[in-house]
């Protein structure tokens, strides 16, 4: 008989291994936010799950008035494009007007001010980056890489699928997933194979760390979601999707990879690893969205990526 751990004894016990973190480089101190950021979530538990009531979602509105003026949290909030006052407005905006949706990765009212909260980091390090507006901008933006050539290169140790182009490529998709529905991670698949060159040499690495870490047989790394135009975000936000304003994702420093399929080689906790000590080492941000997770690459990470870039992509890349 199989004893299964609780999800909380193996986060503890990831934790527990993680190496010291990187000290912050003159800016506010993200170890002490995310903590806060999970103290104000345990207060938020009891208003904010199914059935909610307005005066759940009125108490959920003063509790985070309340505690979102904390240092912790006003150190990171205050330097966003929006500030303290127009971030706070800015959730207090989402609260209200929350719906839950089987398509959304927030599963309940918490969950949405989480991922909100934790896209504030990127917020704080790319939003006063010009973002992509259409999808013209990502195709022609001359500081996007289009993956597919390196792939094609066979450069590329992490895997991803396009988005189905076409009504037969959408039919074969589907007759795949009825045949043999666990060979492949359940994704749409990515509308833009494009972004920044420091994103791709982070992927590579985790796909590299991954590989070392997870158990034998494991496939390698999957991406679900790279570059996004703001027209697109806003069709995910449309659609129900917890797809957050501004995002990374439309700076071409964000990507989501796919966690959940890993689950059934035994290798989820192998990544979440990877990804976990890459946060604490300051590289990156890391928002854990169910069945993928996203990844933003960190402003202290980008020297070295262009350096790893070069190094291992430049050539491939003409």
């Amino acid at each position: 008989m199989t004893t299964r751990i609780p999800a909380n004894a193996v986060k503890n016990e990831q934790r527990k291994r993680l190496p010291t973190p990187r000290p912050a480089a003159n800016g506010p101190d993200l170890v002490a936010y995310r903590e806060a950021v999970e103290s104000l979530l345990i207060e938020l538990a009891g208003h904010s799950g199914p059935g909610v009531s307005p005066g759940d979602t009125a108490k959920a509105e003063t509790i985070l008035i309340e505690r979102l003026v904390e240092p912790n949290f006003s150190a990171v909030l205050s330097v966003t494009p929006r500030g303290l006052t127009g971030t706070v407005e800015w959730l207090l905006n989402e609260v209200r007007n929350y719906k839950p949706s089987t398509r959304s990765s927030a599963a309940d009212l918490a969950a949405q001010v989480r991922i909100f909260l934790l896209a504030q980091v990127e917020a704080m390090w790319w939003g006063q980056t010009t973002p992509f507006a259409t999808t013209n901008d990502v195709l022609t933006s001359p500081d996007l890489i289009d993956i597919e050539k390196l792939r094609r290169a066979g450069l590329l140790p992490f895997r991803y699928r396009r988005q189905p182009r076409t009504f037969a490529t959408r039919a074969v998709r589907a007759v795949a997933r009825r045949v043999a529905p666990d060979r492949w991670p359940r994704t749409a698949g990515l509308r833009f194979t494009y972004s920044r060159p420091e994103t791709i040499a982070l992927l590579g690495q985790i796909a590299g760390d991954f590989q070392r870490q997870a158990p034998h047989g494991t496939p390698a790394l999957w991406v679900t979601s790279m570059t996004r135009s703001v027209r697109h975000q806003q069709h995910l936000r449309d659609l129900g999707y917890a797809a957050m304003s501004p995002s990374a994702h439309c700076v071409g420093w964000a990507v989501d990879v796919e966690m959940a399929w890993f689950e059934r080689f035994s290798a989820r906790q192998a990544l979440e690893q990877v990804l976990l000590e890459r946060q604490t080492a300051g590289d990156v941000n890391v928002i854990d969205e169910g069945q993928a997770w996203h990844v933003c690459v960190s402003p202290v990470a980008v020297a070295e990526l262009q350096r790893e870039f070069a190094t291992r992509y430049e050539t491939g890349r003409r």
